[in-house]
């Protein structure tokens, strides 16, 4: 089992791009596609402690029922939050990813870089063609 895990959703362009860097680095890391299969409730919990979030910073409003469900209305509990996430992964912010120097929310992608154990062995563009890594594997 690989020592990072990316919570990834393979149609977010973000998400890719950080999945890239990570094997960009020499890991090829756990893929978790959280729409598939959603962290349950206790790791979700971990996950947020451990990248120092609160539930309503890893919400998700761009193309997700958050609008819809009234989300925005700041009387939620964190409780009630969770439930909702559960029933709605969608609203999971992505991606996350673990590694032995911390967990993320990689947004922007270039976040992860500050949690990869191992360096970026050559040049990395995003998708849409910026550079974030020069040859020498230092970002740019």
């Amino acid at each position: 089992m690989s020592a990072i895990t990316i919570y990834h959703n393979p149609a977010c362009g973000t998400s890719r791009n950080v999945l890239a860097m990570i094997r960009n680095s020499g890991e090829e890391p756990t893929v978790i596609e959280y729409l598939k299969t959603p962290p349950d409730r206790a790791t979700l919990v971990k996950l947020l402690a451990d990248a120092h979030l609160s539930v309503r910073e890893v919400l998700r409003e761009k193309g997700t029922p958050y609008t819809e469900l009234g989300l925005d209305n700041f009387q939620w509990t964190d409780e009630q939050l969770l439930d909702v996430i559960e029933q709605h992964p969608i609203l999971i912010n992505r991606p996350i990813v673990v590694t032995p120097l911390g967990t993320r929310l990689c947004r922007p992608s270039e976040t992860v870089l500050d949690i990869l154990p191992q360096p970026q062995r050559g040049a990395f563009h995003k998708e849409d063609g910026e550079a974030v890594v020069n040859a020498k594997g230092h970002r740019v």
